[in-house]
């Protein structure tokens, strides 16, 4: 873990002052001040004070404050560990307050690893540490927001702008095509469910921790420092450490708080009610002459309608300190955030609480956490996005019908399938949830008093998550939305429990200045149970009978089981060696593939302590790192029994006639006793530099991963399963990268200070295998719908999820030609809807991904921003691709287009062609953040920082829909990602 200063300073205040320097003779003025830290503005405990070539001196007090008898042509040198120290000649001064500011990148800090910490200057691995004071700044209720640009290597893209929502995270990648990709998450010591795992009415898995309680986040990505986590680590690891209370410090209150503003940045360009009607009359060859008559006289901007500025606050109390040598930190928080979108927000109530007191003459030292979290999540429906779309602008909004609670509806005119009214849509669904979750642990560490250089450590946590939910519409809903029902009602419910014992010892011991030994081994339990039930039926009445679509239970379970271990060795503190392993058991496999055993090995060479470089000043760190592993991915499926025969009881509808009656049948499914975990193998390869007392530093990481046994669904014999597909491992994937970061002290003086952070990533991937053997015939898993076609392909040789499309054919003026394309495979015929005439065209995954970050401090004034570019990534723009001017008129109604109809003309739709596949590439201001923070707030002992933020400030791109930030590459009327005006408040006291 690499330590925060603020936590430094109070860890080390008691030795200080022990040793402080003491007065010995008076001096001719008393010269007072406050100390405090540049990033936050809060007074420093224990800051040695000394008159510059004497022992005259003293420290501050645990607020920073110090007195001190001076000579009025003294000069003052103020110092602290982890920080620059300054000089301040005195002359007629009787008052000087100092603002500290922290070493760019202190080399005996502490980063967290599996199982332990090590020295930042002794890691072997690829690992990255982000602490508080580097996190993105503003309205942020999701953790991993805080992380977004901040690494190389992992890319974080969030599901939409929908209060709460959750995102998907990729470290270096995916090292799978069909199972999970999502990293494992370990909140203080705790590995929590997969993401993929989230309960039913969460839309978030990480949002039960408070992000203004998390100290750092440490990223491992390399597998020499994530196989000790075995059979889960082939994405990487992400460790989230919470803060926590120092020993010896008094209480200090910590309040945060915040308002803020989201509006929509743009809607996405439709006809107006009187462009509508003018393209109806001018094409009149096109429509049914019968319909023009449902045309109606409004101008409705259905966008408009239904989304709108909103408003959202947020709240957070924290405790800390030390009680009768206990320390503690208790914090409280209360989320209320609304969404742009009409009916939609979420209410979070969370609370944490940390106890790490020691026993037994420091022998015995014990962490306890516990983190609740209570959420009211509103999700509205969000399919109203597409229908406002969609929606007849010439419609109004109201028309009165009673039948459809007073909403213009097309059914009350004829037309069942019509497009829903937006609002009525948005407004009446009743979609909410309640989820409670609680995760908890204690941590003891015991020294063994017979081998003082050996710990005992044993971690036990639970983490229990409990949700009801539902999902309603009244009756005057449309058909369109409760299809062949009375109204819908859906109530679902959901139980997961996350069980876990580690137990491991650690020996570490410096034998001379020559040899240091640091092992651990251990042993790990976890188990993990879920329950969930679902009953969706219409509204029964009088005259209308009770309709059951569905009412299932579920309950399911799975064990991992583990041995574990690591040997860190140094020599003379220049050549680092580092071997893991893990035996992982896994109940998701059958007895002859639950055991797998996951190596790794790493060195490093500290090339600036060799002698022709320790004397070069300007070299403060040069280390050259290798590193091979073998990791897992056993998280294969929503299925915790893939290797076993499940028989399915059949829906109603679906039943066999038995003697005359319907029966339920128990109906097979397919599965594959053979089934096994993917398995991934590393290579990399890394240097760490810093140069000029570490005011410039970073490092350059290239590395290759293989995954073989890749799951696939593919074609088997007919009789020899219980369908002729079936998943099984088949496959092999190759990523290859590299990853670049930098940071630079651009600015360090008293008063001012510049830090600069710059990452970049490159990421290759291709498949190199889909089938057990290679067939000519097989081009490859394609993707898409009915409606819209094949449209994505993995194919070997290419990146997953490439486009798959037809070559627009254009004409002498440049503009696309309907229907034609390029007849590839020299068939003839019809061109579009054969797989044949498709060709690989670009895919949504960026070539080249930047992060830029800036923190400016002066005197007490604060400037941050975060910036981040995407180059090379496609988007497949579904909403331009399905505009032509046949759908604008539909059996009994009429539709809006985009105006990107104005721009092609087509007739029909055409949604595998290529001109619809255009370049993303983007870049984006994340944040901008200002503060200034006060001293003795009100004249009283209060600090107080007020601050202004800006999030999703601009983006620049060449890409034509709303945002080129598109999961997963097809743009398909997601909820978009707000602007955010952001006014925040800390006090501490």
């Amino acid at each position: 873990m690499e330590l925060n200063f603020s936590r430094l300073r109070k860890l080390l205040l008691m030795l200080v002052m022990v040793f402080s320097f003491t007065m010995i003779y008076a001096q001719e003025k008393v010269v007072t001040g406050l100390v405090t830290d540049a990033n936050d503005g809060i007074g420093i405990p224990g800051v040695s004070i000394v008159v510059k070539g004497t022992t005259i001196g003293t420290t501050t007090d645990i607020d920073g404050n110090y007195t001190l008898s001076v000579g009025a042509d003294a000069t003052i040198i103020y110092s602290f560990v982890g920080y620059r120290p300054q000089e301040i000649v005195v002359g007629d001064q009787t008052q000087i307050n100092v603002i500290l500011s922290v070493e760019t990148e202190n080399l005996s800090e502490v980063v967290v690893i599996g199982y332990g910490t090590v020295k930042k200057e002794d890691k072997t691995g690829s690992v990255t540490s982000v602490s508080s004071k580097d996190f993105n700044r503003g309205n942020i209720t999701s953790p991993q927001d805080l992380l977004v640009g901040k690494s190389a290597g992992v890319v974080i893209t969030s599901a939409g702008g929908a209060p709460g929502s959750g995102s998907t995270i990729r470290i270096r990648g995916g090292s799978s095509f069909n199972a999970s990709n999502d990293p494992l998450i370990i909140v203080d010591g705790m590995p929590i469910e997969s993401v993929g795992n989230n309960v039913s009415g969460s839309s978030n898995a990480l949002s039960f921790i408070n992000p203004n309680d998390i100290e750092t986040f440490t990223v491992l990505k390399d597998a020499s420092s994530t196989a000790i986590y075995g059979s889960r680590a082939s994405n990487g690891v992400i460790i989230i450490t919470t803060k926590q209370g120092v020993k010896g410090s008094p209480l200090k209150v910590n309040y945060s708080g915040s308002i803020s503003v989201a509006s929509p940045i743009d809607y996405i360009d439709v006809y107006s009610g009187d462009q509508l009607r003018k393209i109806a009359n001018d094409n009149r060859t096109l429509y049914d002459p019968l319909i023009y008559d449902n045309l109606g006289t409004e101008n409705t901007d259905w966008q408009k309608e239904i989304f709108r500025t909103s408003v959202s606050h947020d709240h957070n109390l924290a405790f800390s300190g030390s009680e009768k040598n206990i320390p503690y930190r208790i914090s409280l928080g209360y989320t209320d955030q609304t969404g742009i979108l009409e009916n939609t927000d979420m209410q979070r109530y969370t609370g944490s609480l940390n106890l790490n007191p020691t026993f037994l003459n420091n022998d015995l030292k014990v962490n306890m956490n516990a983190k609740f979290m209570m959420t009211n999540n509103n999700f509205g429906d969000t399919g109203a996005i597409g229908s406002a779309v969609s929606m007849d602008p010439t419609q109004p909004i109201y028309d009165g019908n009673t039948s459809s609670a007073g909403y213009y509806q097309w059914q009350n005119y004829g037309a069942n399938l019509g497009t829903p009214n937006p609002v009525e849509q948005a407004k009446a669904v009743n979609n909410k949830s309640d989820v409670y979750r609680l995760v908890a642990n204690l941590k003891l560490n015991y020294t063994l008093p017979f081998l003082r250089d050996m710990q005992a450590n044993l971690n036990i946590a639970t983490d229990y998550t409990e949700s009801d939910g539902q999902n309603n519409r009244p009756t005057t809903s449309p058909s369109t939305l409760v299809p062949s029902s009375w109204g819908k009602l859906s109530d679902y419910t959901a139980k997961n429990k996350n069980n876990l014992l580690d137990f491991y010892l650690g020996y570490n011991k410096e034998f001379n200045e020559n040899h240091r030994l640091d092992l651990t081994g251990g042993y790990s339990w976890q188990h993990f149970e879920r329950e969930s039930t679902n009953y969706t039926r219409s509204v029964e009445d009088e005259t209308h009978p009770l309709q059951v679509d569905n009412d299932t239970a579920s309950e399911t379970e799975n064990y991992l089981v583990s041995f574990f271990g690591r040997m860190n060795y140094a020599l003379m503190n220049k050549y680092l060696f580092t071997g893991t392993f893990r035996y992982d058991g896994s109940s998701r496999f059958s007895e002859d593939n639950r055991w797998g055993f996951f190596p790794s090995a790493a060195f490093a060479w500290k090339m600036h302590e060799e002698s022709f470089l320790k004397d070069v000043d300007v070299v403060s760190d040069l280390k050259v790192r290798l590193g091979w592993g073998i990791t897992g991915q056993q998280d294969i499926s929503d299925n915790d029994y893939p290797y076993q025969a499940q028989y399915i009881s059949s829906q109603q509808g679906y039943y066999y006639p038995i003697n005359g009656e319907f029966t339920s049948t128990l109906r097979p499914n397919t599965y594959d006793p053979d089934i096994k975990w993917e398995e991934t193998t590393t290579q990399n390869i890394g240097l760490d530099f810093g140069f000029l007392n570490n005011r410039i530093n970073g490092s350059v990481d290239y590395y290759f991963r293989e995954t073989k046994d890749l799951l696939n669904l593919v074609t088997i014999p007919s009789g020899s399963n219980f369908s002729n597909r079936l998943y099984t491992n088949v496959g092999s994937l190759e990523n290859k990268g590299i990853e670049v970061s930098l940071n630079v002290v651009a600015i360090s003086t008293p008063d001012m200070s510049l830090n600069i952070g710059l990452n970049y990533t490159r990421n290759d991937n291709k498949l190199t295998k889909l089938l057990l053997t290679d067939d000519p015939e097989y081009i490859g898993v394609t993707e898409g719908g009915g409606m819209t076609g094949v449209r994505q392909i993995t194919r070997v040789g290419e990146a997953a999820h490439s486009f798959f499309v037809n070559s627009q054919v254009y004409d002498a003026n440049g503009n696309p030609i309907e229907g034609l394309y390029d007849d590839i495979a020299g068939n003839g015929g019809v061109i579009s809807g054969d797989n044949a005439n498709k060709y690989i065209y670009h895919n949504p995954t960026a070539e080249d991904i930047f992060g830029f970050s800036a923190r400016f401090n002066y005197k007490q004034f604060d400037m941050s921003t975060s910036l981040r570019a995407n180059i090379g990534n496609y988007v497949l723009n579904q909403v331009a691709a399905g505009a032509s001017y046949d759908q604008m008129q539909q059996i009994g109604y009429w539709k809006n287009m985009p105006t990107y109809l104005s721009e092609t003309n087509f007739v029909k739709r055409q949604f595998t062609s290529d001109y619809f596949v255009q370049n993303a590439s983007f870049l984006k201001m994340d944040n901008i953040s200002a503060g200034y923070t006060f001293d003795k707030f009100a004249g009283k002992d209060i600090n107080a920082r007020v601050s202004f933020t800006v999030q999703n400030v601009f983006t620049i791109t060449k890409y034509d829909g709303l945002d080129p930030e598109v999961d997963g590459g097809v743009d398909d009327n997601f909820y978009p990602r707000p602007r955010t005006f952001t006014m925040g408040v800390n006090l501490t006291f």
